[in-house]
């Protein structure tokens, strides 16, 4: 994908379509990207990836930053956590620093007006599925006793399925979801490359009805909340997490297209994690990148 100006994506009236932006330079930063790229959804870090250190919001940057979106129309506000983050790891002082990590992560996402927190499941490191899916359900059990009225829904991402990660079964929502006491208080947010990389064929349309349906028979469509709409450069199956541009990877634009006409699915945060830079080029984002592949998904609803 050459990037080039292009005109703003025409995102259809109660839709919330937009991408993962960068915090860099504050929140209110982020809101304006989301802008400029015709978004009406917007994903961020509320801290930085990939450190345990969480520099203290600025009140004033959390101000501008939930006055920018209402200004700017984002209706789709949500949140990734911390790739350091493992709530299935079996080393207990890792374990009670991601739950740490992960509480100030859902105050964060509350403070900045946030309505869903996005976690990978983690990886149970050669404990087995079941342990580690019993740690990641004990961990979100405690985080909602300890605060009850906390508005951020903890969101599981399906996962591509690499090394020892979970999440890249349906059965693993489903039995993380039946293991907590308040379940309605919890999310699941589906990112297509993860989908086909952990072999579920959404390539085709009776591809994506069997996937769904199986989804809704083990965990209920009602609990798909978030969308992160990404190709895959690996193919079916692969359990490798590599995101490519809309239309130009594995997935193809059939699945894409097949989400975004399903009115059930209307208004829920569906949002870009494709690359931010062209091949070759000096690494700085590219902007119209964004631009670009939002214009190929609002040309797949008719």
């Amino acid at each position: 994908m050459a990037g080039s100006a292009s005109p703003l994506p025409a995102i259809p009236a109660g839709f919330a379509l937009g991408a993962h932006m960068s915090i860099a330079g504050g929140f209110r930063k982020a809101a304006e990207r989301a802008r400029a790229a015709g978004a009406t959804a917007l994903q961020v870090f509320t801290k930085s990836s990939n450190q345990w250190k969480a520099k203290p919001l600025d009140e004033q940057d959390v101000a501008a930053f939930r006055e920018s979106c209402r200004a700017f129309g984002l209706r789709g506000l949500i949140a990734h956590d911390s790739y350091l983050i493992n709530l299935a790891s079996p080393d207990p002082a890792l374990y009670e620093r991601s739950i740490e990590a992960f509480r100030i992560e859902l105050e964060r996402s509350e403070r900045l007006g946030l309505s869903h927190l996005i976690f990978h499941p983690g990886a149970h490191l050669g404990e087995g599925e079941a342990a580690g899916l019993e740690r990641v359900a004990a961990a979100l059990n405690r985080l909602m006793d300890e605060r009850p009225d906390c508005p951020v829904k903890p969101t599981i991402e399906t996962t591509a399925g690499q090394g020892s990660c979970l999440g890249h079964r349906f059965e693993h929502l489903r039995d993380l979801l039946g293991a907590l006491r308040e379940p309605e208080r919890a999310a699941i947010c589906v990112d297509t490359c993860h989908l086909l990389a952990a072999g579920y064929d959404i390539r085709t349309e009776a591809g994506c009805e069997e996937t769904f349906e199986q989804l809704d028979a083990l965990v209920g469509l009602d609990r798909v909340q978030a969308f992160h709409l990404n190709d895959s450069r690996r193919p079916l199956g692969s359990r490798v997490d590599r995101h490519e541009h809309i239309g130009e990877g594995e997935v193809g634009e059939i699945p894409f297209g097949w989400i975004l006409r399903q009115r059930r699915f209307r208004g829920v945060p569906m949002v870009l994690e494709t690359p931010k830079t062209i091949s070759g080029k000096d690494g700085k984002d590219d902007p119209t990148l964004d631009i670009q592949n939002l214009t190929r998904l609002v040309n797949l609803f008719a």
